[in-house]
């Protein structure tokens, strides 16, 4: 399958945030990438969730939040990484980006979250109800999303590992704040970082499967 891999700065109010666009020859969809506290769109896992979605023809887009200014900053003191107004207020800029440059062309739009990177996601959606439709969280701390949770209108799938029980009850409590519109899916045997053999894999066929039926024109 014929690919286009970019490395692209997307301006987003006073920041300039570096991304990795991965497009495939006719994406039929993309999927905005939120990483969790203390990662970089350069996280392993991500980037394997990413290529599993790409393989589905789904173009990926894995962003840094955070300027590296910002990341010398969070590093010694781990403020920005829970500032979950700032990295939504950065995603649904990214989207009103990809809504409006169209990298992968006219499309619809997906969000993954991971950690509290689930939390800014939801917020996100809830902001951009017209831009996203659909929303996938692995490991996320929905919670973390507060009031937001109760006006997300899109489709939201929770993944959580089967051992990570403090994580399924937080995913619980916000599976009751977003209604009919959300899902809660629990992965067997896999703990918060899912790095038991086959439980990520798991995430990314689930993950697709769902952007796949709701990313669909």
């Amino acid at each position: 399958m014929d690919e286009q891999r970019n490395t692209v700065t997307i301006p987003v109010g006073d920041a300039q945030l570096p991304a990795d666009v991965m497009l495939p020859a006719q994406p039929v969809a993309v999927v905005l990438f939120a990483h969790g506290s203390g990662s970089s769109r350069h996280s392993p896992r991500n980037v394997a969730v990413a290529r599993a979605l790409n393989g589905r023809g789904l173009g990926t887009v894995l962003v840094d939040l955070l300027t590296p200014i910002e990341d010398e900053v969070d590093a010694r003191t781990a403020e920005l990484r829970f500032d979950i107004g700032l990295l939504a207020s950065r995603l649904a800029g990214i989207v009103d980006w990809l809504a409006v440059e169209r990298p992968a062309g006219d499309v619809p739009i997906g969000l993954f979250g991971a950690s509290t990177g689930a939390a800014a996601a939801l917020v996100a959606a809830a902001s951009r109800a017209d831009r996203v439709s659909a929303v996938v969280s692995r490991g996320g701390r929905p919670d973390l999303a507060e009031g937001a949770l109760a006006q997300v209108r899109t489709p939201t799938l929770l993944l959580v590992g089967g051992l990570d029980e403090e994580v399924i009850t937080l995913n619980e409590q916000a599976l009751a704040e977003l209604g009919e519109v959300g899902e809660l899916r629990v992965v067997p045997g896999a703990t918060h970082l899912f790095e038991e053999p086959g439980t990520l894999e798991q995430v990314a066929d689930q993950a697709g499967s769902w952007f796949a039926t709701h990313l669909s024109r």
